[in-house]
């Protein structure tokens, strides 16, 4: 038999964990009918609630529901590559404990990945129901602007529900950098991939763990892992601004010499400088983002670090 790896990232999901096994427990009979077995790996990222207790009753029921639990939290990205390093199956599918990632999905999700050929088979959101118009708006923007500044391609609404084959987890496995953008590594490292469309499902408990900031954040990390448009954008801005300084310095030689008035005009000058020193400004804080990232994967720490393994 061929065996599935799912691979769930938990942080405090203390009640979703048995409602999300439930719920792919119930696609149990499909997969038996394709010759296929299930390992549920699911990954404590730190939780500081009861969601590796949940698990470990879990792996009581069914020897295979396995737990990874980290020292802290190193976030979800680490959780992805965890449960990615530790997966066995010939197919490995990444899923989240909310249930936003419907299970009800995985069958038709492996049916075409074996019987079309696909290497993986990716999962979109067509709608936002149940977002804040904010967060949607922002997100819209992000995924237009990576499209038109990085060569990767990254689908808008795209999810980390992804069904895989070995061959593309082990070149994902092989991307061991510290700063992960997942959804852009999917993209970089290739392969055929077909895109499943579906409404968004809200979560089944609690609350959402990504806030606006961390959202912000994430996106930051995307761009500067998978462009170096923001470089080039600095550059370009420091030889337009050397550019008008020299025209401003000719304008102001020309003026002295024939109005004779050196001090007529200094709040306009005063207005350039700080706009001049806010672009320096700027553009310092793109190359230390850039060199933050580089410092980090310099001291080549581990990407994560686990506690306990069952």
């Amino acid at each position: 038999m061929n065996l599935l790896s799912v691979v769930v990232p938990c942080y405090n999901e203390e009640e979703c964990v048995p409602l999300f096994y439930q719920e792919l427990m119930k696609q149990e009979a499909c997969f038996k009918e394709e010759g296929v077995d299930l390992e549920v790996i699911y990954v404590d990222d730190g939780s500081r609630d009861g969601t590796a207790r949940e698990v470990k009753k879990l792996h009581e029921q069914d020897g295979r529901v396995r737990l990874v639990s980290f020292s802290r939290n190193f976030g979800k990205e680490a959780a992805m590559f965890a449960g990615l390093e530790k997966s066995k199956g010939d197919y490995v599918v990444l899923m989240d404990a909310d249930l936003q990632d419907p299970p009800a999905l995985l069958p038709q999700m492996y049916q075409a990945l074996t019987k079309e050929g696909y290497d993986s088979i990716a999962t979109r959101r067509v709608s936002r129901k149940g977002e804040p118009p904010i967060r949607s708006l922002f997100a819209r923007c992000f995924y237009q602007l990576m499209r038109k500044i990085s060569k990767t391609e990254i689908m808008d609404g795209a999810r980390d529900y992804r069904l895989m084959t070995r061959q593309m987890v082990d070149a994902i496995l092989s991307m061991r950098e510290y700063n992960r953008f997942t959804k852009g590594i999917f993209g970089w490292v290739g392969f055929e991939t077909k895109w499943m469309e579906y409404e968004n499902v809200e979560r089944a408990k609690g609350e959402t763990k990504w806030s606006f900031w961390k959202l912000f954040l994430y996106s930051l990390e995307g761009i500067t892992a998978f462009s170096t448009v923001p470089l080039m954008f600095a550059s370009f801005m420091g030889v337009l601004f050397c550019i008008l300084a020299f025209v401003l310095i000719l304008f102001t030689i020309v003026r002295k010499l024939i109005f004779g008035d050196p001090v007529s005009g200094w709040p306009s000058l005063v207005c350039i400088i700080a706009l001049v020193s806010g672009v320096q400004l700027f553009c310092l804080g793109i190359l230390g983002q850039y060199l933050a990232k580089t410092y980090m994967e310099v001291k080549n720490r581990p990407i994560y670090v686990v506690k306990e393994e069952i």
